[in-house]
């Protein structure tokens, strides 16, 4: 139903007298527009989640790729770790091994000058001390791992010894090691220096 010109003049007044209340029905306004716009957008995105779960093979291809990606990276620093391991253990090896062919001549003078030692002279304090480096010497030499090689009285191993002459002999039978001219190390079983020997021909 039309309003009047009466009704209208009257709510114009009433305008003028009372302008928040005006601002205060159009924010209303303003805020049940925004409710009924994000009620859209919100059904939008439920419909947008509902298409998506429409095709979880899809998913379970892609979850699957991933899943197979990383195996795949995690095998691969896997073995470049194991290489890298190995690589470092034969460098510390190749370099012990040179330090320890250096020092194995210092350990054979060590016994030869202790063979040397008359027997009224091996009481002797200067003699003891010497003897006591040698065998501290050879202690810290048997913690890293350095040990000598048996040979005497042990058959011929050309991996093992190094054969410099023939013998003859009546405690040993052919093939076996009678004498051990120079000793023969070892570092966790890679050999450093052969053992020279003489064979029982």
């Amino acid at each position: 139903m039309a309003k009047n010109d009466k009704e209208e003049q009257e709510e114009k007044e009433l305008e003028k007298e009372n302008p928040e209340e005006t601002v205060e029905a159009s924010e209303e306004e303003t805020v049940e527009e925004a409710a009924e716009s994000s009620g859209e957008e919100g059904t939008e995105e439920a419909e947008e989640e509902i298409s998506l779960d429409n095709a979880p093979k899809a998913f379970r291809e892609k979850i699957e790729a991933l899943e197979d990606r990383v195996k795949r990276q995690m095998a691969e620093f896997e073995n470049f770790r194991k290489r890298t391991d190995k690589e470092k253990t034969a460098m510390f090896d190749t370099g012990a091994r040179s330090v320890l062919e250096k020092i194995l001549p210092v350990v054979d003078n060590f016994e030869r000058g202790l063979a040397s030692v008359p027997e009224d002279k091996k009481d002797d304090a200067f003699v003891d001390g010497m003897s006591m480096i040698y065998k501290q010497l050879m202690q810290e030499l048997e913690n890293i791992g350095v040990e000598p090689i048996e040979a005497l009285g042990h058959e011929f191993d050309p991996n093992l010894h190094n054969a410099v002459q023939q013998v003859e002999s009546e405690e040993y039978e052919s093939g076996v090691v009678a004498m051990e001219l120079q000793k023969g190390y070892k570092y966790h079983d890679i050999v450093i220096r052969h053992s020279m020997v003489a064979v029982v021909q």
